[in-house]
C-alpha cells in the first residue's frame, strides 16, 4: 500500500492511499463467492451461480462493499503507522476503483499539533468581589415585597391610576370596519403598564363598576405592536371589577411572614450573606473565565474548523434547550440562527483553545479522575434532578457519557490547578 501524507495547514492533513491491484481482485472475489452462495438468479441452483456472473450483475454493490472495507482499514494503518491521532473521524473524498486497477482516495482530516501550556506561575488574574451594600440589601428587599404583594378588591369608588380595571370589552379596528368586534370577557388591566395602548388608561380613569363607556385610541405609526401601529381602534368597555394591589410594609410581621425570621435585622442580615456568596460566586465564574481566555492565547495554531464548529453547534442547542424549558419553540422564536452562530464563533474558539490547553495541562501533571470523583459527580447531578443515583448512572451511561463526565471532572481539575499556581490579586 502506497500512502502520502500531505500538509494542507498547520492542523489539516490530507492522506493519499493507493491500494494495490492485487489486494483490490482478491477482495472482489472473495465477496462475489460470498455472493454467489446466497443470490437467487433464474436458470441457476443457489450456491451455483458463476462468480462471473455475479459480478456483474452485482457490480456496484460489491465494489461498494470492497471499498466499505478496505478504506478504513487502509486509513486506521497509515495513521497508526505514522503515529498521527485525527481530531475527528476523516473525511473520504476522491474514491477511484475498478477490477484490476489499484484502489485509492484521499482522506482529509484535523490534528492537533504538539503543545505546551507554558509555566502557570506566568499567569496574572485579578479577582474582584463585587460588596454587598446597603443600596443592593434594600433592593433585594423591595424585591420580596413587590413578589409578597396581593391584589384586593376595592369599593366606594372610581378608577385611579395604578389600579387593577377588570372589563368585559370589544375592540373594533377602524382598518377593519367589516370584521365582526372582538369579544373578551374577565380582561385584567393595570394602569400604568407599559403594555396599554397610548391614551388607553387616561379613557378607564374616574369609572365606577358597572359603568360603560365607548372610546377611540389612536396608535401611533411606531407602535410596538406593529400590526396595530397607525391603525384607530374603537373601544367598548364595562367595568366589572376593580382591584388595587398591595405592598406589605417592611417590618418584622414581614420577616416572620417569609419564614424562619423573627426581625427585620434578622432578614437583612441573610440578605446581605446571600448577596455576598452570589458576588463571591460570579468573582469564580470571571476569574475562571479570564484563565481559560488566557491560557486560550497559548494556543501557537490555528484551531481545526471542526472542533470550532462543534462548540458552536453545541451552543445553539443549549440555546434552544433553555428556549424549550421556557416553553418556547426554537423555531417560533424569531432567532436568527445564521447571525447566532456567526456571533458564537470568536467566544467558541477561545473555549475549545482553553480546553485543548487544559487537557495538554492534564497529560503534564497526571491529573487523573477517580471512580469515586465520578461518583460524587453522577450524586450531584441526581440531587439536582430529583432522582437516584442509581438511576442517573443508568441514564448517563446509556448516553455514552461516563467518558464526558471524565473529561469534564478532568478539565475541572486542571482549573483548580491552573488556578492554586497562578498570581491572583484579590480586589
Amino acid at each position: 500500500m502506497k500512502t502520502e501524507f500531505v500538509d494542507v495547514s498547520e492542523t489539516r492533513k490530507n492522506l493519499l492511499v493507493e491500494i494495490p491491484s492485487d489486494v483490490v481482485d482478491s477482495e472482489i472475489d472473495r465477496l462475489a463467492h460470498q455472493y454467489s452462495q446466497k443470490v437467487r438468479l433464474p436458470g441457476f441452483r443457489v450456491g451455483k451461480v458463476p462468480p462471473r456472473i455475479v459480478k456483474q450483475r452485482f457490480r456496484e454493490q460489491i465494489l461498494h462493499d470492497v471499498a466499505h472495507d478496505l478504506i478504513p482499514r487502509a486509513v486506521d494503518d497509515a495513521l497508526r503507522e505514522r503515529g498521527v491521532e485525527p481530531v475527528d473521524t476523516p473525511d473520504i473524498e476522491d474514491v477511484e476503483m475498478r477490477e484490476g486497477q489499484p484502489l485509492t482516495f484521499k482522506a482529509a482530516f484535523d490534528t492537533l499539533p504538539a503543545l505546551d501550556p507554558g509555566d502557570l506561575v506566568s499567569i496574572s488574574l485579578r479577582r474582584v468581589v463585587a460588596p454587598a451594600t446597603e443600596e443592593a440589601v434594600d433592593q433585594a428587599l423591595e424585591q420580596l415585597r413587590q413578589r409578597a404583594a396581593r391584589s384586593e378588591v376595592v369599593e366606594g369608588r372610581a378608577v385611579e391610576d395604578g389600579d387593577t380595571v377588570v372589563l368585559t370589552l370589544d375592540r373594533t379596528r377602524a382598518d377593519k370596519p367589516a370584521a365582526k368586534p372582538e369579544h373578551h370577557e374577565n380582561v385584567s388591566i393595570e394602569l400604568g403598564s407599559s403594555a396599554n395602548p397610548p391614551g388607553f388608561d387616561q379613557e378607564l380613569l374616574g369609572l365606577k363598576v358597572g359603568d360603560h363607556k365607548t372610546f377611540v385610541v389612536h396608535n401611533p405609526a411606531d407602535y410596538a405592536g406593529a400590526d396595530l401601529a397607525g391603525v384607530d381602534v374603537t373601544y367598548d368597555v364595562q367595568v366589572t371589577a376593580l382591584k388595587r394591589r398591595v405592598v406589605p410594609a417592611l417590618d418584622d410581621e414581614f420577616a416572620k411572614d417569609l419564614g424562619e425570621f423573627d426581625t427585620l435585622d434578622a432578614l437583612k442580615t441573610r440578605i446581605r450573606e446571600d448577596l455576598t456568596r452570589e458576588a463571591e460566586a460570579a468573582a469564580d465564574r470571571e476569574i475562571r473565565a479570564e484563565l481559560l481566555k488566557q491560557l486560550a492565547a497559548r494556543v501557537p495554531f490555528e484551531l481545526p474548523q471542526g472542533l470550532v464548529g462543534r462548540e458552536v453547534e453545541r451552543r445553539a442547542e443549549e440555546l434552544a434547550r433553555r428556549l424549550f424549558e421556557q416553553g418556547i419553540d426554537p423555531r417560533q422564536a424569531q432567532i436568527d440562527w445564521a447571525a447566532f452562530r456567526e456571533a458564537q464563533t470568536e467566544a467558541a474558539r477561545e473555549a475549545v483553545g482553553g480546553m485543548l490547553v487544559l487537557d495538554e495541562i492534564a497529560r503534564r501533571e497526571q491529573v487523573t479522575v477517580s471512580d469515586e470523583d465520578v461518583d460524587a459527580e453522577i450524586t450531584r447531578y441526581a440531587e439536582a434532578a430529583g432522582r437516584t443515583p442509581a438511576a442517573m448512572r443508568a441514564a448517563v451511561e446509556k448516553e455514552g457519557g461516563i467518558s464526558r463526565l471524565q473529561t469534564g471532572l478532568r478539565r475541572e481539575k486542571a482549573i483548580d490547578l491552573a488556578l492554586s499556581r497562578a498570581t491572583i490579586v484579590r480586589e
